[in-house]
């Protein structure tokens, strides 16, 4: 039978790293709420334990996967161990990512390595262990949370915006790439949001004023804003939207 109304993920199983806390927590949430059970990853046990706890509180169903994004064959093993044990994952959300805000000269090249290799390759080890067998079922959705740094800078995150704007292009290449399989791939790009990546930001009293002034909203973002973007993505309501960045940012990208 058809969905009950084209945001329902009745059925649906969902994917989301980096899901123990912030953008990831809220999106697990917010798909949950849409009918979807949620598989939660991240590399420490007790905080992904803390967020599944909260999610079958809620009502939903949702199950741990402790694993690395970073690390190829960990990826591999913990993907193809899911599949066997739940069965198939239909929506995939790439939220897991770090950040390391310093001028470009004092980076060391395992600071770089490191910030790119969870947030660019991370998604490529993930989203290729998938690809498979989305395909084999000509249905999947995948979904890459980059960033205004994906089109834009600013002092101090060279690195992390290098590494968004490679995801935005890893993002509409694979869109081309898949679309005759019938996968949909699209990203979020949130703007400033009360998370605790952002913790150091937003105890800052002047980047806070900043940050009012300069998004037209006039106010950070709260995580559970960023939900309803990867329920409509996620969803067969956007079975022809594919190699689309929604942006979910009170403005900032259309301001000057």
């Amino acid at each position: 039978m058809p969905p009950v109304h084209p945001f329902d993920l009745t059925g649906r199983r969902a994917l989301v790293t980096g899901a123990g806390s912030g953008l990831g927590l809220a999106i697990a949430h917010g798909l949950a709420n849409a009918g979807a059970s949620i598989i939660v990853n991240g590399r420490k046990a007790d905080k992904v334990r803390r967020a599944v706890d909260a999610l079958l509180a809620g009502g939903a169903s949702a199950h741990p996967l402790i694993f690395d994004v970073t690390q190829p064959e960990a990826v591999a093993e913990a993907l193809d161990a899911i599949e066997q044990t739940l069965g198939p994952v239909d929506i995939l959300v790439n939220n897991a990512g770090v950040n390391q805000r310093a001028p470009l000269e004092s980076f060391s090249e395992a600071d770089w390595r490191k910030l790119l290799s969870a947030n660019l390759d991370g998604p490529f080890h993930v989203t290729r262990s998938l690809i498979p067998a989305m395909k084999a079922r000509r249905r999947g959705k995948i979904i890459n949370i980059c960033s205004l740094a994906s089109d834009i800078g600013r002092p101090n995150i060279v690195p992390y915006a290098t590494s968004k704007g490679g995801l935005k292009m890893f993002t509409r290449a694979l869109a081309v790439e898949l679309a005759p399989h019938n996968i949909q791939v699209n990203g979020i790009t949130p703007g400033f949001f009360r998370t605790e990546m952002n913790a150091p930001l937003v105890e800052d009293r002047e980047f806070s004023a900043w940050v009012a002034r300069r998004t037209p909203a006039g106010r950070w973002g709260e995580p559970a804003e960023v939900a309803g973007a990867a329920v409509f993505l996620a969803s067969d309501a956007a079975d022809y939207v594919t190699g689309h960045l929604l942006a979910v940012d009170g403005g900032f990208g259309a301001a000057y």
